[in-house]
């Protein structure tokens, strides 16, 4: 526990940490990478060059020096972010370093202000974070391992097959090299997935939601081809790989997941956000659906609408399932000719416009899950509050950095 001197301090601080913006974290990962390069082998260098970690950072840090008398504000942050921290299979060992480089950073940036005082105070803070940081993810780390077909660290895995879902989206389906059975997965977690893309000096570690049903002997991955460098680094190359090529896979983790209840689900995905939503579609209707399932999705056009087929076998086996897609450069004529027989399946021109649905889905009792774009998410959010979802129905999975909608 801190000090009520030592909490007061580190508030008093929030102001230095305003002032110097993001300015601060960005010094924090140069110092960082300067003097510990290796770990250049588990930090996604893409989003260090897009800004967006140096910004999640701030964030978290701000957020962290507000809230330190009442941690409990950030329980859902930290184990969002304990869980991504599974996925990179960070260590214990791995704090020291960072919270070196951190002290560091506020010693040369506010150099006045970091008095002796300041610095234990920080320390303090810092040492107390990643205390509890450390000891939930041991115990993601020893409930991965206790599983059936569970490991911890990296495992090797062949892809066994490769589809191509749609325009820009190919399937991996990946068995383990050693033959064993695989851990089961919650509907809506993901998996890390470690390559070395030609060319590099270091590995890269991305997160990609499984989408399929758990299974024991194997996980798809559903991957989008990103436009262009930094972002499209890894899916580009993964993309290349052909089936009976490896890659390193960590353990599946996530706090984004399917509540099995009897309630009615609202699934609502955009582009390649659909990933999570199908293992939740195919986990929900292997057994008898006792209640109603909504899934809405939005995409750019037909030519990008993953699993479309699948889906829509899917209403034609399920009475109790619907499905209704906004495409946004589709016209209305050509979705007129191309409309379907079978009346659970929908389809609108332009952006996701729930008012003009709000009768059909489940306002009052239903669970919503929404997985997409953040300004995407933000959007639809906003929409379902306004028609009076509550904020305790709606469940959301965030790409890239934390953040919040």
């Amino acid at each position: 526990m801190l000090s009520e001197n030592t909490i007061k301090i580190v508030k008093s601080t929030i102001p230095l940490l305003v002032s110097a913006g993001t300015g601060v974290t960005e010094h924090f990962y140069n110092r960082m990478f300067t003097h510990n390069p290796e770990l250049k082998h588990i930090f996604n260098m893409s989003n260090q060059a897009t800004g967006k970690q140096p910004f999640a950072l701030f964030n978290a840090l701000a957020a962290y020096a507000q809230h330190i008398d009442n941690l409990e504000v950030l329980t859902s942050a930290l184990n969002r972010i304990n869980h991504k921290h599974a996925s990179l299979n960070i260590l214990p060992e791995h704090y020291p370093i960072v919270g070196h480089h951190l002290i560091e950073t506020l010693r040369e940036l506010v150099p006045d202000a970091f008095t002796a005082e300041v610095e234990e105070a920080w320390t303090q803070a810092y040492q107390l974070l990643a205390d509890i940081c450390i000891t939930q993810e041991q115990g993601l780390y020893r409930s991965n391992a206790e599983k059936a077909g569970g490991w911890t660290g990296e495992r090797r895995f062949v892809i066994a097959e490769k589809n191509q879902e749609s325009e820009l989206v190919t399937s991996f389906t990946l068995t383990p090299i050693d033959g064993g059975v695989v851990a089961e997965h919650l509907p809506g977690q993901y998996l890390g997935i470690k390559v070395k893309p030609e060319g590099l000096d270091y590995t890269e570690i991305r997160q990609y939601s499984i989408s399929d049903k758990a299974t024991a002997s194997q996980y798809r991955i559903s991957v989008k081809k990103e436009a262009g460098s930094p972002m499209g680094l890894v899916s580009n190359y993964l993309h290349r790989l052909s089936e009976g090529d490896e890659v390193e896979v960590y353990p599946p983790a996530g706090d984004f997941y399917l509540q099995l209840t009897n309630k009615p689900v609202v699934l609502i995905s955009a582009g390649v956000g659909l990933t999570p939503m199908m293992s939740m579609l195919e986990t929900l209707v292997q057994g008898q659906l006792n209640h109603s399932v909504h899934y809405l999705h939005a995409c750019e056009n037909k030519k990008q609408h993953s699993f479309f087929e699948r889906v829509a076998e899917l209403c034609e086996q399920h009475e109790a399932l619907s499905a209704h897609t906004w495409y946004n450069e589709e016209s209305e004529a050509s979705l007129i000719n191309h409309a379907h027989d079978n009346n659970q399946i929908r389809e609108s021109s332009g952006l996701m416009a729930l008012t003009r649905i709000q009768g059909e889905i489940p306002i009052k009792e239903g669970d919503f899950y929404l997985c997409g774009p953040n300004g995407f998410m933000s959007f639809i959010k906003q929409q379902l509050i306004l028609l009076g979802v509550e904020p305790a129905q709606i469940h959301y999975e965030v790409f890239g950095p934390h953040t919040d909608l």
